[in-house]
């Protein structure tokens, strides 16, 4: 049997931090990654991370923005708790090496450069140009790879937690070798889920591939309860080309002018409509933006609208966005020119596995970090830049807890080791190809920005039919990574729509045209585990 002190499933900002720590305190620790360990959402965040740095800033100033931002569902004592932890995270980055952009200054000195995203009032974003997610993940995976507590596992699946039900405590997980095409057991004292959101469901996303959900799936099949599905956050703009299809077009264009168009039948611009939904037009909050698009492409059936910047000079396009104009031009679209076929996309996910401020779930043993976690962080809507905080934060968190309890665990014993005796190679792939796209589909038509109890119930039908064909194949074929990812989307899809009918009004990033009313009351939406897992 393979064995592992802590398996930390996920290489991202998340498990990462959390390995490193423990690493650093003399445990082995054995990562694990889907693809290439610098991999994942955190390696494309483009913006940065949100910590209280600046003398005329406060940590109730951040809890306050944060707290708003969460529309009445965060938890007050998990939000302190985050912001309290942010300038010791920044001080833990530029110890493993990670180069923030620093801002000089005959009278201040050297210091970190901050600047203010929407939803805070005071500048308190640490970035490193606009590539902080890079910027870190690159350093703390070279870290990582170098410490001889860590032993990486690169282009490799979790395909099940193993879980002793009667004492609910982890024992391990199932992880699928890509390359070698094989399932192996891995024990572990503990476990340490750093998987991500499950953005990735939707036909447009800004996440990479691996987003699938995987972790929030897996750790709900164990018995873990599953918190504020619901709320799944869209960017408004994101580039729409087949061969570009997680690239964020920023909303600095549309703050320095750049306006929504439809899209005539011709192909060609047409109308500017946001000034009909809002009075601050193409400067309005995300989530309506990204409505009042989602609402003319539903209601004209158009695929795409355009961002339109070819009124400015071509001189000042350039100054100001010359990484898009260069990645735009290299698909062929010269953006002083031509208007940009954007689509909101699903960004990130805020509801997950339900956690204690020890990163603890209701497995003994089983952690959950990142965006696979529901913290009580972010209620019904993320503040910006508070994402790779949280997986600060809780990386620390998990690992103090792990270091204090470690020392009592035992590494579990004889673990069942995978059974293919009564399965077969498949040669049906389509299957899973069409399944894939007729998922994400759905969703997107159904279960997207705007939603209605009847288009809700379409896919709650759907995702029946689909649960029922996947998990037959599943049962009859030997595992794929595809496959595995496919599982995992369609158990995350029908947690998704179950939150979203339990829901009976509009609050954050859940709005419904059937209840647009915004209760008194907040109340999580939780959905106890299925427990019926390997």
């Amino acid at each position: 049997m393979n064995k592992a002190e802590v398996l930390v499933i996920g290489s991202g900002a998340a498990g990462l931090s959390c390995a490193l720590r423990l690493a650093k305190a003399g445990h082995r620790v054995v990562v694990v990654s889907k693809t290439s360990l610098q991999s994942g959402s955190t390696l494309w965040a483009q913006g940065g991370i949100s910590a209280v740095l600046d003398a005329e800033d406060s940590t109730e100033n951040h809890v306050r923005d944060t707290l708003v931002a969460g529309a009445g569902l965060c938890k007050e004592d998990a939000v302190r708790f985050t912001v309290e932890g942010g300038p010791g995270g920044i001080a833990w980055l530029l110890e493993q090496g990670v180069a923030f952009t620093e801002e000089d200054g005959e009278e201040r000195g050297k210091r970190l450069h901050l600047t203010r995203e929407g939803g805070h009032s005071h500048r308190r974003v640490v970035h490193a140009a606009d590539a902080t997610g890079r910027a870190v993940e690159t350093t703390l995976a070279t870290v990582a790879a170098a410490h001889p507590n860590i032993r990486i596992r690169e282009f490799c699946s979790a395909v099940d937690l193993i879980v002793d039900r009667t004492a609910r405590r982890v024992l391990g997980a199932y992880l699928y070798d890509i390359p070698n095409g094989r399932v192996i057991a891995v024990g572990a004292k503990a476990v340490v889920l750093a998987t991500g959101g499950a953005n990735q469901v939707y036909l447009y996303s800004s996440n990479p591939h691996g987003a699938s959900g995987d972790g929030i799936a897996m750790a709900w099949r164990a018995g873990c309860r599953i918190a504020n599905m619901e709320f799944m956050q869209f960017h408004p703009t994101t580039l729409f080309h087949r061969d570009a299809r997680n690239f964020l077009i920023s909303e600095a264009l549309r703050g320095e002018g750049a306006v929504l168009r439809l899209v005539n039948p011709d192909g060609s611009a047409g109308e500017r409509f946001m000034p009909r939904f809002d009075p601050r037009a193409e400067l309005a909050p995300r989530d309506i933006v990204a409505r009042a698009i989602d609402h003319e492409m539903k209601r004209l059936g158009l695929r795409h609208v355009f961002l339109d910047i070819t009124h400015k000079p071509a001189s000042f396009i350039l100054h100001h966005f010359p990484s898009i104009h260069a990645h735009c031009l290299s698909l062929g679209i010269d953006i002083c020119k031509q208007p940009i076929p954007v689509v909101p996309s699903a960004h990130f996910t805020c509801g997950g596995v339900l956690t204690d401020l020890a990163a603890r779930t209701d497995i003994d043993g089983l952690y959950a970090v990142g965006e696979v976690a529901c913290t009580g962080l972010h209620g019904a809507n993320r503040l910006a830049s508070n994402s790779l905080l949280e997986c600060l934060v809780f990386g620390k968190a998990a690992a103090d807890d792990l270091i204090a309890t470690l020392p009592q665990r035992e590494m579990p014993q004889n673990l069942r080791p995978w059974d293919e005796s009564r399965v077969t190679d498949s040669d049906e792939d389509v299957v899973v190809s069409h399944n894939w796209l007729e998922l994400r589909t759905f969703m997107w038509d159904y279960v997207g920005i705007v939603r209605t109890t009847k288009r809700l119930q379409r896919a709650q039908h759907r995702v029946e039919m689909l649960t029922r064909e996947i998990q037959e194949y599943y049962g009859n074929y030997r595992v794929s990574a595809d496959l595995i990812e496919l599982r995992n989307l369609v158990t995350c899809a029908d947690l998704i729509v179950r939150s979203a009918l339990a829901r009976k009004e509009s609050r954050g990033l859940h709005y419904t045209l059937d209840y647009p009313q915004t209760l008194d009351a907040a109340k999580p939406t939780i959905l106890p585990g299925r427990g019926t897992g390997a």
